[in-house]
């Protein structure tokens, strides 16, 4: 562990991510041009839209979904004390990550390597929020409003169309879409990272 330890810091001062307290882990990820059809949909999907309801089809999606709460917010307790406020925030990330289509455990995995879960967080490269997003995607594809990045589900919401956007541009491939993510692409430690938290995350319900 101490050997990873090292490995991760140097990782981090090489990415130039002199970082604002454990756990802001925001690469220098680079503002790349988006076509016009790119553009159009990612803005679609960032916009607001319900309330972060989870659908539930039938009684065994119902218990699924309960027997995952339970399970993260049991873990998701040394960060946030509050149970209110696990939930609020577990019922947010379960919409955001469905909507995406992602595991919701990768999603946690990525907020605790991230953010540490600090909705505050913010790296040295500006990057804002529980899933550290750059301030440029508001004005690609939100409404320019930055400071809107602190906002629970707006945060959320970027974090995952964004991850979505570049795993589909690495043709599914986790590594290289992490890194592409952190702006680390090809790079291992960052994936690692977050693959490895993911872990303590996985539940039936990914």
């Amino acid at each position: 562990m101490p050997s990873r330890r090292r490995a991760l810091r140097h990782w981090a001062a090489g990415c130039g991510a002199s970082l604002w307290g454990a756990g802001v882990w925001a690469g220098p990820q680079i503002e790349e041009p988006l076509s016009h059809a790119v553009r159009t949909a990612l803005s679609a999907a960032v916009v607001a839209a319900a309330p972060p309801e989870p659908v539930l089809p039938h009684a065994q999606a119902q218990k699924t979904y309960d027997d995952w709460l339970h399970h993260a917010s049991q873990r998701l307790a040394r960060y946030k004390k509050h149970a209110a406020e696990r939930q609020e925030f577990l019922q947010t990330l379960w919409y955001e990550a469905r909507r995406a289509g992602l595991p919701l455990s990768l999603v946690l995995g990525i907020v605790q390597v991230e953010s540490g879960f600090r909705k505050y967080a913010i790296s040295s490269a500006g990057a804002r929020g529980y899933m550290q997003v750059m301030p440029f995607w508001a004005r690609l594809i939100g409404d320019g409003d930055d400071g809107r990045l602190f906002h629970m589900q707006t945060n959320l919401r970027f974090g995952c169309v964004i991850l979505r956007h570049y795993l589909d541009r690495e043709r599914g491939d986790l590594f290289l879409g992490l890194g592409r993510y952190n702006g680390s692409r090809g790079h291992a430690v960052y994936p690692q990272a977050v693959l490895a938290a993911q872990r303590q995350w996985v539940h039936a319900a990914d």
